[in-house]
């Protein structure tokens, strides 16, 4: 009995671990338990940690995390409070495909997409038949080829839109670009084999991509990062005031200066 006791008591440690701790829901005073991406959203959450957070009366820990998908499935799962990587078309998109009650908080910043090449200086520049790689996730897959489209290189259909299969989105592909689909974390390493690479911003910050040969307009852009939470904490006035934080001047003169005004810009 002794060492089935023991076992329990083990196992209910392990429990209380894996769930993170006290949840915000749980304890109004409890610090908020935020995902991120490492670059550039851990960053700028870590300034607001270290240089707002006190004053404005909050805690938050930070987890971070280098895929798409673990973020909201640990939100899902009570392991998190909010995350903040993700725009709201992917988060669309997400629901859509693997369900989750989630809430849409604010928009933070935007990182424009971009296509990067180590052989030609220009879209213009790639020849028939060559390899053009961007994600396999629906939403940033079709962001992608929008951007594709903004530069001549293909041309949509109508119709096509988020979750519409790759080859059933292309209407002309004058030059029979072959197009490959890979996982985000992946398409910075195919820039030096495909003739261009689509690379989400927080990845391309991460390998030190520059030179990019098109990138995203800001302009009324859809596709600003911003905090995510759950429905039972979306009034929270923690989440509120974190919200406030991330959108502060302090954070935008912080962003700015970080990244130029051009990989990372401040959401309006």
């Amino acid at each position: 009995m002794r060492l089935r006791f023991a076992a329990l008591v083990a196992a209910a440690g392990l429990a209380l671990t894996a769930c993170g701790g006290t949840s915000a829901a749980e304890d109004p005073n409890a610090p908020i338990r935020v995902g991120v991406n490492p670059t550039p959203h851990g960053e700028i959450l870590e300034y607001v940690k270290d240089n707002l957070a006190e004053k404005a009366g909050i805690q938050i820990e930070i987890t971070k995390f280098d895929d798409y998908n673990r973020p909201n499935e640990a939100l899902t799962h009570g392991e998190l409070d909010a995350n903040y990587f993700q725009h709201q078309p992917y988060l669309d998109e997400y629901r859509q495909q693997r369900g989750g009650d989630f809430a849409w908080v604010a928009p933070v910043h935007l990182e424009p997409l971009a296509a990067y090449s180590k052989q030609f200086k220009s879209l213009n520049d790639i020849p028939n038949g060559a390899t053009v790689t961007l994600s396999n996730d629906p939403a940033n897959q079709f962001r992608g080829l929008k951007l594709l489209e903004q530069g001549g290189l293909i041309k949509l259909k109508p119709e096509a839109s988020v979750g519409t299969r790759l080859a059933d989105a292309i209407a002309e592909n004058p030059k029979n670009i072959d197009f490959k689909d890979l996982s985000p974390d992946q398409l910075p390493r195919s820039v030096d084999d495909a003739a261009a690479a689509v690379v989400n911003g927080n990845y391309a910050i991460k390998a030190n991509l520059k030179d990019p040969v098109i990138v995203e307009s800001p302009e009324n852009n859809p596709y600003a990062n911003g905090l995510v939470t759950t429905p039972a904490l979306a009034k929270d006035p923690r989440i509120a005031k974190l919200a406030e934080l991330l959108r502060s001047p302090e954070v935008k003169d912080f962003i700015n200066k970080k990244w130029g005004g051009v990989a990372v810009i401040p959401a309006s």
